[in-house]
């Protein structure tokens, strides 16, 4: 890894009910997200564009996804501003832990939990 890659290249969130995940966060983010079954293991992904080179990831439920507030945590987009975003969260089952906050010349996060339990930030320009 350089300074001209991506430090992050894929990521997956621990599901215990991949439907009422992929529900949470299309609701929240206003996507379609697309269901692939790899071995034991059911995937909803968020979008992404082949050979675009950024990064992405997915929703994941099997035996080795825990969901879990505690260790890694990933930011998600929300640009340009995470508003809308933070708004449709508890409607959708989910819940605000840390509203939007400040990150000076960042930017702005905040954190939520979603349906399965997992502590995610959410970042935005504005």
């Amino acid at each position: 890894m350089d300074n001209t890659t991506n430090s992050l290249n894929w990521f997956e969130i621990p599901a215990t009910d991949i439907k009422r995940s992929k529900a949470f966060y299309q609701t929240i983010f206003d996507i379609e997200m697309e269901d692939m079954e790899m071995g034991e293991a059911q995937m909803a992904f968020f979008p992404w564009s082949s050979g675009s080179g950024k990064a992405t990831g997915s929703l994941v439920q099997s035996e080795n996804h825990k969901p879990s507030m505690e260790g890694s945590i990933v930011y998600l987009n929300a640009n340009p501003n995470m508003d809308s975003v933070l708004a449709r969260v508890e409607a959708a089952g989910g819940k605000i832990l840390a509203p939007k906050m400040s990150i000076g010349e960042h930017g702005h996060i905040a954190f939520i939990m979603d349906t399965e339990g997992n502590n995610i930030g959410i970042h935005s320009v504005e």
